[in-house]
């Protein structure tokens, strides 16, 4: 017998669109491109060349349409992985639960999924400007550790090494951080040739969680020196940025396809920035809309 979701636990409202996205399934695309400010979602869907959909609810905002013949639906996130956690449970509940009869589908649908967002670079390869794929991500939030199947999917070894590099071995006040891998064929298509493929470690917060020291000393000042110097098996730490871990990992575990690419507008280890970025990412958005 088949598992039926209570209404605590699949929320959909009384237009029968899903709790926070408000969208219904058949707004929906196979593949989906994720932004964390709502104010992309309009200059991604700019260059649509047909739109089916414009809804907006708090900090989520979705639109449908085709590109170049293809169905796409682009979605705000706001910041942070528990934003992401929000918007992967409730995508894949559009996808692959009936919403009539509140049971999981006979045939489960996969998507693509592709976050585009912001980062800041940790090496000196990555300055401002830098295109990154995640082909590995740092989970510095937690998220993941709450799902059953987390260890399946994840590098144990690294996180291992990891943990043992910045000295958070045996801390119980330190994160439990996770790394997963992107998906494969996802990451070639979208990284191609022009991108630097990087491993990304997504924080919990902007400031201290990232190694930014406001008026609150950090408890451990070396922090980002340690993470710029970790490397495991040729892998080093490319960027910090606050959403890629759960989408990865949440991704592997329903069974969808997803990566992220950022561009760089912060080098942490030069000490430069540019906060007028937002006619740059415009030429990632286009690549990004190409490869998927």
């Amino acid at each position: 017998m088949k598992k039926r979701f209570a209404e605590s636990e699949l929320i959909i409202n009384a237009d029968g669109s899903i709790f926070h996205l408000h969208i219904k399934p058949e707004n929906l695309a196979d593949k989906v491109i994720l932004v964390g400010d709502p104010g992309r979602v309009p200059m991604v869907a700019s260059h649509f060349d047909t739109q089916e959909c414009d809804i907006s609810s708090r900090e989520f905002r979705t639109i449908t349409g085709t590109y170049k013949g293809k169905r796409i639906t682009v979605i705000s996130t706001g910041i942070g992985c528990d934003n992401i956690d929000i918007v992967m449970n409730e995508i894949d509940a559009l996808a692959n639960i009936d919403f009539t009869t509140r049971t999981e589908k006979d045939e489960l649908r996969s998507l693509e999924i592709l976050r585009i967002g912001t980062c800041g670079g940790l090496q000196p390869y990555t300055p401002v400007g830098t295109f990154i794929c995640s082909v590995k991500s740092v989970g510095f939030d937690g998220l993941l550790n709450f799902y059953q199947g987390r260890n399946e999917v994840c590098d144990i070894p690294m996180e291992q090494a990891l943990l043992k590099h910045l000295g958070w071995s045996g801390n119980m006040c330190a994160p439990a951080p996770y790394v997963i891998d992107a998906d494969a064929e996802l990451i070639e298509r979208i990284a191609a040739n022009d991108m630097v493929r990087g491993v990304t470690i997504a924080c919990g917060g902007f400031y201290g969680p990232q190694g930014r020291q406001l008026r609150i000393p950090l408890t451990d000042p070396t922090q980002n020196e340690k993470v710029v110097t970790f490397n495991f098996n040729g892998y080093q730490i490319t960027n910090f940025e606050m959403e890629s871990s759960a989408l990865a990992g949440l991704a592997r575990l329903m069974g969808h396809k997803a990566t992220t690419c950022c561009m760089v507008i912060a080098n942490r280890v030069a000490g430069e920035a540019n906060t007028g970025y937002k006619n740059q990412i415009d030429n990632l958005i286009k690549l990004a809309l190409d490869r998927i």
